[in-house]
């Protein structure tokens, strides 16, 4: 069997150091904010992947049915020998570009989680004995050095992930993925798009309240982590579309007035009856502005692919 390794270029501590950052840095500012990554301790994962599974939300469904139709294509296209999926989580949809790229060498990916990175190795090293897999527990947000590994590489963010970073965040993270490419190697990203609002509210207000749930996971972790006496039954959960940026919100809104104290962070934090903490953004998006943001970051969007009611998109960018 090919061997697997594993390389951390996160300190230890860095996840429960990020943490008492986010949470001091967005529990003091005004409006109140959290990042969407804190949503996904063990529980969240499992809330998650039970909402990829609701009617309601599409973004899964719809983007499998593009790699499932167009592996072959992308693998034509890219010639790729390594690829590497920031965010990789269970590698699941990555299957369809595993089975369709003919000269994969090597696996490269890239999570904050080692439990998922070394769950998902396992199992794709028990289908694929003879592929290298790399894994690395990085924050592909801060920046991202690879291992060397043949090229073409072709580099996939999947999901529509990008749409949960804000413009300027989105534009740095490009720029940090275009330093990754060399001559001949492409980006593969995921983007959710643009449709009718009651359909994209739903998708993340659904009728059992899974997302509900999900979005209030986060408190749950605050409070697991860093002692807050925070109830998540004190919050109720929105989502809702905004027009001008075009993207979903979800936040937690107070039920009524309240006080959470953070012992280890030595703070305290008032909410007003109806006062609101955003969670997550999730842009949306058009090809022309995925095309002006990839040029941007020094990239060329070369295909488009769409599922066949034009809900999500996969393009494919290479350097310019």
């Amino acid at each position: 069997m090919s061997p697997f390794l594993l390389t951390r270029t996160l300190p230890e501590d860095a996840t429960g150091a990020a943490l008492r950052g986010d949470v001091l840095h967005g529990l003091t500012r005004t409006p109140k904010s959290l990042p969407p990554k804190w949503f996904y301790d063990a529980r969240g994962s499992e809330l998650f992947e039970e909402i990829t599974r609701l009617p309601e939300y599409y973004p899964t469904r719809a983007e499998r049915e593009i790699l499932a139709d167009r592996a072959p294509e992308i693998a034509a296209a890219t010639g790729a020998k390594t690829l590497v999926e920031l965010g990789s989580g269970s590698s699941e949809k990555t299957r369809y570009l595993l089975d369709s790229l003919p000269d994969l060498q090597s696996y490269v990916p890239v999570d904050v989680s080692e439990s998922a990175l070394t769950g998902a190795a396992e199992a794709l090293l028990a289908e694929r004995p003879s592929l290298n897999v790399h894994a690395l527990i990085a924050d592909f947000t801060r920046g991202l050095a690879l291992p060397g590994t043949p090229g073409p590489r072709l580099v996939a963010f999947l999901g529509g992930t990008i749409g949960n970073l804000l413009p300027g965040e989105r534009e740095v993270f490009l720029r940090s993925v275009r330093t990754l490419l060399d001559p001949g190697d492409f980006l593969l990203l995921g983007t959710d798009l643009v449709k009718d609002e009651a359909v994209l509210v739903r998708a993340y207000d659904d009728a059992a309240g899974v997302t509900a749930e999900f979005n209030k996971n986060v408190l749950a972790v605050v409070a697991r982590e860093l002692g807050a006496d925070v109830d998540p039954g004190d919050f109720d959960h929105v989502a809702l579309w905004d027009r001008d940026n075009e993207w979903i919100e979800m936040r937690l809104r107070a039920r009524s007035a309240l006080t959470v104290k953070i012992p280890e962070l030595n703070l305290v934090v008032p909410f007003e009856a109806g006062e609101e903490l955003r969670t997550e953004v999730s842009a949306k998006f058009r090809q022309d502005g995925v095309r002006t943001e990839l040029v941007a970051a020094g990239m060329e969007l070369t295909h488009w692919w769409t599922d066949k009611e034009g809900r999500f998109a996969l393009s494919l960018a290479t350097a310019s």
